[in-house]
């Protein structure tokens, strides 16, 4: 895995993505989870055919502004890019940022840790007993 790798993805905002249907506020306009959500994926996917078999990378940080609102029916995209890789290997950070059809909606840094999906998900279920 190099620096400098780079992510894209594209949608269209629809009702079920706007914050008065997620949870997160009562307008509606593109819910700020949902941007991050297409923030995380974009960035995951850009990695993911770098990565060695039986692993994956999972969200550790976002530090990411939601600089201005999105209507239902206008495209939304994502742009992330490796900009760094810590020197063990399982940290990786992101510069992120989301645009409408009329610019700039968000931008920050997004981190993802690498990790044995398996092993992983064996942990998280431990909890349960």
């Amino acid at each position: 895995m190099e620096l400098g790798i780079k992510g894209y993805k594209e949608l269209t905002v629809t009702e079920d993505l706007l914050a008065k249907n997620v949870g997160s506020g009562l307008v509606a306009v593109y819910a700020t989870p949902m941007m991050i959500a297409g923030i995380e994926g974009t960035a995951a996917e850009s990695v993911a055919p770098y990565l060695e078999e039986g692993r994956t990378t999972v969200g550790t940080q976002m530090n990411v502004s939601h600089v201005a609102a999105t209507p239902a029916g206008m495209k939304v995209h994502f742009e992330t890019e490796l900009v760094e890789i810590a020197p063990n290997g399982k940290i990786l950070t992101f510069k992120v940022a989301a645009y409408d059809e009329a610019g700039l909606i968000g931008e920050g840094t997004h981190q993802r840790a690498i990790v044995a999906k398996e092993r992983f998900e064996a942990k998280a279920q431990s909890k349960l007993g």
